[in-house]
């Protein structure tokens, strides 16, 4: 399963990560319009292990969603080689020092489209539902949390491989030679995973745990005007007795036993109406959880912005490294995932260990969550400072030749990139531990596929706001040398400042449901501290 992950996302980056300069180069797409498109793309992979997930928990197994799904990827990657190796299926590229384009044709446009489609339902498909069938091998929630760290780990490890060498293939040598080597890595891994298939452990589809907390919601407003009870006697429970908790209390209704709801042998004879403690609790864990993803879509969406902001900012400054090497713009997002990869083994290995040593206490999902929304404040801050240097560059008349490209190193991005990446070795995997540790069982591939859903809400919500700046100011103009991006990322700065404010309000009324002080404990919430961006 990792080989299979290292496949997949090298497979994937090497397309992803290069799209906005693709578009740009190969299909005419202003500037702009391509970070926008790109943001569209990225949320949709996000989106998508949301749909696998329920398939997974509900009806297939997680063995069968991710067979399909790296071959929906075979095919999208295989359909993008061919936009870069047929001419018929480009338009003409710009003519030199002309203004005049000619755009893609419908034909055209629909045949990138369709492959771009299919490699992100693939890529999304795969994404976390291989973290939950690997994670589902082992009993121990120690063992899990081992396969956690690797697979989180394989994850940075092939994104930097994909924004090194496959981007500067594309780069330097050809596109068609660096979609090539995505398909390849894609056809590899999947016949890797198939090969494998009779050594996994199957998981059986649990049903669908979405009919549960409708259940939940449909016999709670039945018996709106029913008075909730303090006696748990009143309460219908499969297994231990037990009262619901204080929270939430009007959805405590619907564990109350009415007449002639329970069957002689203590079955229900009607879910719509009554329903278990058990399912009464795992929906308020599901209600908890809401505030706090809100806080992460804000937390997340000015992260999304960078992606594509940077890749702007990289094409004109200068990239050059020595007389003969040249950074691709769209390798830039390598630092961040260098740094999140570095501080994850620094957090799991000696800061968190270091800290629990300190105090005796060990750091929380929701302590590292605002650990890492001070480190995404701070990028923002430090690349809004690296803009409005290079627009003072570029407003004293200071280009390399007759380009519109600043006389300014691109490794002025390098420490809002560092920064970016150490934050996201704090929030994210706090998320996915969150998610992972307080969700019903029923639902893991869901809670892991929670924070997926989160970050790809964040890259629609990116867009929109591009899309409002654009409309409301001239910050953002195709040419962004005649802009102030600076502006944009003050803005980001204030917004993440009142976020985190949000976030630590959220933090402070929740109430941990399955958080203990113990050894494997420990171990697991430590071990899931680790997981992707997007």
């Amino acid at each position: 399963m990792i080989a299979t992950l290292l496949g997949l996302t090298i497979a994937a980056w090497g397309w992803l990560l290069n799209l906005i300069v693709y578009l740009i180069e190969e299909f005419n797409v202003k500037s702009i319009a391509a970070a926008q498109i790109a943001n569209i793309v990225s949320g949709c992979i996000c989106m998508v292990p949301a749909i696998a997930a329920i398939a997974s928990d509900s009806f297939f197994g997680t063995i069968p969603v991710i067979s399909v799904s790296a071959f929906i990827s075979l095919m999208g990657v295989a359909l993008m080689t061919l936009t870069a190796s047929l001419d018929s299926l480009r338009p003409k590229p710009c003519e030199t020092a002309s203004i005049l384009c000619r755009y893609p044709s419908k034909i055209q446009l629909g045949v990138l489209y369709t492959a771009i489609t299919l490699a992100s339902i693939g890529t999304g498909g795969t994404r976390f539902t291989l973290a939950t069938a690997g994670a589902n091998q082992y009993e121990k929630t120690k063992d899990q949390g081992s396969f956690f760290n690797w697979f989180f780990f394989t994850t940075y490890l092939a994104g930097a491989i994909s924004a090194t060498a496959i981007v500067y293939t594309e780069d330097n040598i050809s596109w068609t030679l660096g979609f090539g080597l995505s398909l390849a890595a894609n056809l590899l891994s999947f016949l890797v995973f198939i090969a494998g298939k009779r050594f996994y452990k199957h998981d059986k589809p649990l049903g669908s745990p979405f009919r549960s907390l409708l259940c939940v919601i449909i016999a709670a407003v039945r018996k709106r005007k029913a008075v909730v009870s303090t006696n748990e006697k009143d309460y219908h429970n499969e297994s231990i007795t037990t009262i619901p908790t204080r929270s939430f209390r009007f959805f405590n209704r619907a564990a109350l036993k009415q007449e002639d709801e329970v069957k002689p042998d203590g079955t229900i004879r009607n879910p719509w109406r009554l329903c278990s403690v058990q399912q009464v609790e795992d929906f308020k864990a599901v209600m908890r959880i809401i505030p706090l993803a809100l806080a992460t879509i804000f937390l997340s969406t000015p992260i999304a912005m960078q992606l594509s902001l940077t890749v702007l900012q990289g094409l004109v400054m200068d990239r050059r490294l020595g007389p003969n090497f040249k950074i691709p713009a769209g390798s830039l997002q390598v630092i961040t995932l260098l740094s999140t990869c570095l501080f994850i083994i620094v957090n799991d290995r000696f800061l968190y260990p270091f800290y629990q040593k300190l105090t005796g206490k060990f750091l929380t999902p929701l302590q590292r969550v605002g650990t890492g929304h001070v480190f995404n404040i701070l990028s923002m801050a430090v690349t809004a400072i690296v803009e409005a240097k290079r627009l003072k560059i570029v407003q004293n008349g200071h280009f390399l030749g007759s380009s519109s490209v600043a006389d300014m190193s691109v490794l002025w991005l390098f420490p809002p990139l560092v920064i970016v990446g150490i934050g996201e070795a704090f929030h994210f995997p706090g998320n996915v531990a969150l998610c992972y540790q307080e969700f019903p069982e029923s639902m893991r591939s869901t809670a892991t596929s929670i924070t997926s859903v989160v970050i790809g809400i964040c890259f629609y919500t990116s867009t929109a706001l591009i899309d409002l700046i654009q409309r409301t100011t001239a910050w953002l103009p195709d040419d962004i040398n005649h802009g102030r991006v600076d502006n944009v990322y003050w803005v980001l700065v204030i917004g993440g400042v009142l976020n985190l404010g949000y976030f630590l309000v959220c933090s402070w009324l929740y109430r941990y449901r399955n958080l203990k002080d113990d050894d494997s404990d420990k171990d697991a919430v430590g071990s899931h501290s680790t997981t992707l961006s997007s």
